[in-house]
Formats: C-alpha cells, sequence, structure tokens
C-alpha cells in the first residue's frame, strides 16, 4: 500500500513534468506560426502600385477541420480562412493563419454540355489563383444542374462551390418584345453571316449578363465577383488576392483584354444610349473615359469595349441607380432582342460614362487566353515572377483589332517600349 505522503509526492513530480511539457510545447509552437512569403509589388507603367502578396503556394496548407468564418458562424459565406500545419514532435494540429478574405466570389455562367470545359478552366485558375483563397464558386444556368455535375464540380473547387437557377423572367421575352420581329432579325442575321446572329439562347444569355445577373440570389450575398467562363486559360500565377485589390483601392471595374465590337449587332446601341444620357446628365461622371469609347466627344461610338468574359467588378456598380435606369432604358429599346446587343458594349459604356476612369484598373499581370485572344504580361519581371506560360507576342494588347491604343490614350498612359 502506498502511503498518502508518497501519493502526494508523486502528484507534485507528474504536476511539475505537465508544467514543463506545456512550456516547451508552447515555444515550440511559437517557433510553427507561419508568415506568408511576401514578394516585391509590382507597379506597371502609369497602373497604381499592386499591393503586397498576403498568401502565397507555401501557405496553401489544409485540415479536414475546414474552412472558418470569422464573421458569422452562421453564415453560409466563408470569409474567413483557416489554414493548420503539423507540429512534426506531436503530430496536433495547429492554428498558423487566419485569412480574411474579401466579400467576392468566382461567378460562371455554364450549362451541363459544358462539364468537360469548366473542370478544366477550374483546375487552371485553381492552381494559378484560388488553391491558396479558397473563394466560394457560383455557377448559374437556366435549368438546374444534375447531381453528377455538382458532385465532379464540386470536388475541384477549393471554396464552396454552388449551383442556382436562373428566374425563368430573367431568361425569356418580356412581354413589351415582339417575337415575331425578334425571330425574323434573327433570321436575317444569320443569312448575313453575323456570328451568334442566329442563336436566341444567346441574346437572353447577353441580357441576362447585362442585367440580372448580380440579382440573382446567391449573387447578392457578394459585393465583388470574378466571372470566370468554361474553356479559358490562365497563363500566369496570380500571387496576390485581385479582391482584396480592388477593396483597398476603391477599384469599381477591372478587365484583360478590349476589343472592337461587331458593328451590326449594335447598330442602334450608341444613338439609345445618347438618348438616355440626353434625359440624364446627372450620371455622366465629370472624370469618364469618354475617350476611350468615342473619338469624337461622344458624337460617335468607335466600338470599342473591355471583353466581358473577364471582368472583375464590384457588383455595386451594377445596383446603382444610374446603371439600373441605363439597363431598363436599353431593354425597353428591344434592342438585345432585334439587333444582338452583347453585354460586354453595354458594361463597357456604362463604365466608361459614370465611373471616374481611376475606378477602372487594367488587370495586365494576369495572363489570360479566351479562344485565339490573349493578354500575356510583357515586362521580364513581371513574366519570370508570375512564371507565366504564354507567347509575349501573341498579346493583344496593341493589335489593330485591340483598343490598347484607345485605352492608353483615354487614362493618360505612357505606353510601354517593349
Amino acid at each position: 500500500m502506498i502511503s498518502t505522503r508518497y501519493r502526494k509526492l508523486l502528484a507534485q513530480v507528474a504536476g511539475l513534468l505537465l508544467l514543463g511539457y506545456a512550456i516547451c510545447h508552447i515555444a515550440f509552437a511559437k517557433t510553427w506560426v507561419y508568415t506568408p512569403q511576401i514578394h516585391g509589388s509590382i507597379t506597371p507603367a502609369s497602373v497604381q502600385s499592386w499591393p503586397a502578396s498576403t498568401a502565397s503556394s507555401e501557405g496553401n496548407l489544409k485540415t479536414e477541420d475546414g474552412d472558418f468564418n470569422a464573421n458569422d458562424a452562421s453564415s453560409k459565406k466563408k470569409v474567413g480562412s483557416v489554414k493548420f500545419g503539423t507540429d512534426p514532435v506531436y503530430g496536433k494540429n495547429l492554428l498558423i493563419e487566419t485569412y480574411q478574405r474579401a466579400n467576392a466570389t468566382i461567378m460562371t455562367l455554364c450549362r451541363e454540355q459544358d462539364l468537360n470545359d469548366i473542370l478544366g478552366t477550374i483546375r487552371n485558375l485553381e492552381d494559378r489563383f484560388n488553391k491558396n483563397y479558397h473563394y466560394d464558386w457560383v455557377f448559374l444556368n437556366e435549368v438546374d444542374y444534375s447531381e453528377n455535375f455538382k458532385k465532379q464540380v464540386s470536388k475541384f473547387v477549393s471554396g464552396e462551390a454552388r449551383f442556382g437557377v436562373i428566374p425563368k423572367e430573367h431568361w425569356s421575352y418580356p412581354d413589351f418584345i415582339n417575337q415575331e420581329k425578334a425571330r425574323e432579325s434573327r433570321e436575317k442575321m444569320e443569312e448575313e453571316g453575323i456570328i451568334y446572329g442566329g442563336l436566341e439562347s444567346y441574346r437572353h444569355m447577353c441580357r441576362f449578363n447585362s442585367g440580372f445577373f448580380f440579382q440573382h440570389p446567391l449573387m447578392k450575398e457578394y459585393k465583388y465577383y470574378w466571372r470566370v467562363e468554361p474553356h479559358v486559360e490562365f497563363t500566369c500565377d496570380v500571387d496576390y488576392d485581385p479582391f482584396k485589390f480592388m477593396a483597398e483601392n476603391d477599384k469599381k471595374y477591372g478587365f484583360t483584354i478590349t476589343i472592337h465590337e461587331f458593328v451590326k449587332t449594335i447598330e442602334t446601341l450608341w444613338d439609345t444610349t445618347k438618348e438616355f444620357i440626353n434625359e440624364n446628365k446627372q450620371y455622366l461622371h465629370a472624370n469618364n473615359l469618354m475617350k476611350f469609347i468615342s473619338n469624337d466627344n461622344g458624337e460617335s461610338y468607335n466600338l470599342c469595349h473591355f471583353w466581358s468574359n473577364f471582368e472583375i467588378a464590384d457588383m455595386d456598380f451594377w445596383r446603382s441607380q444610374a446603371y439600373t435606369d441605363y439597363f431598363n432604358h436599353l431593354d425597353q429599346s428591344g434592342g438585345f432582342f432585334y439587333e444582338r446587343w452583347g453585354d460586354a458594349p453595354v458594361h463597357s459604356i456604362a463604365v466608361s460614362l459614370f465611373l471616374d476612369k481611376n475606378d477602372v484598373h487594367f488587370f495586365r499581370d494576369i495572363g489570360y487566353r479566351h479562344g485565339v485572344y490573349a493578354m500575356c504580361p510583357t515586362e521580364d519581371e513581371l513574366y519570370d515572377t508570375n512564371k507565366c506560360f504564354c507567347d509575349k507576342r501573341d498579346d493583344f494588347t496593341f493589335d489593330g483589332y485591340a483598343c490598347g491604343d484607345e485605352l492608353y490614350h483615354a487614362m493618360g498612359w505612357k505606353k510601354p517600349n517593349h
């Protein structure tokens, strides 16, 4: 039988051992706190400085514990990301970083048959960017996705994959449209060989992207979005958070490619726009980008626009009174159906007229390819640092069919020498 005195002595020894263990463990844990790698800031010509990177591929450590919402544990949106590392001695998970994400999502409009193409795009953008940030990804379609589509896509997205159905009223003819007139217009455009001229669904898509995607119940939960389409390629690492960049620098609209529109698809768009401006001059910003979209101070449209298959933007602008009134005016004219107005020129005209030009940002460090058109960073340091995999000679910025010259002139930027 162990005496009471001896038991007390054993308890004291055990307590000292546990205290020593705890002190050593805490000291070791402090040496394991994660510090993100900070890359040097990049300052493209005539563009505001980039913020220092807040995460890197070295910080891409995940755990089965998942993500943590730093603001509201009951919210569906995950605005904070908790990352863990494994203590190499004790094998325990230690909290090593909490990253506060912007209120933002990646957004894709695609159909069931686009599954293979969108999986390739998701994998590409996750590898180049989102594996370090775990932003949500919203997928929208005019009909519900199959369970197989949802399962396959969810496996590839590091954040939460969310799936929504577009309301019928946002993907159908409004009452004021003469559907017979719309059909005749499609047939005529198809005969003339105008790209997508005969497609009814394309017109619903352009109208939805122009005036309704930011009203979808899922999208209403977010402020910023990054529009991504199937079968596009991101050719450079994105080692900072573009959403945070937009928020911290008060940017409203970001793009990578400028291009001219097909004039036969928008024959009355500018006249309809001028009607609106004449009645709503209060919406014109004094420091606007009129020179980007017009060579004669607004008398005519030069067809320049930001290619909207890549957009990083603040949806509060689309939700503003100015844009709401502008879209409603365009919609009532019937041009989305009687012609073939695209969301790209509609967005671009609104951005160029209603925003301060300093609210617009050229993401010239994000390598991007859509079909035959590409934005490839031409600065050597930027190209090398971001591990770009594109041919600089393919950069479309100052191609004759692009609008780089108009953009740089309107912004007051100096064109690069290379």
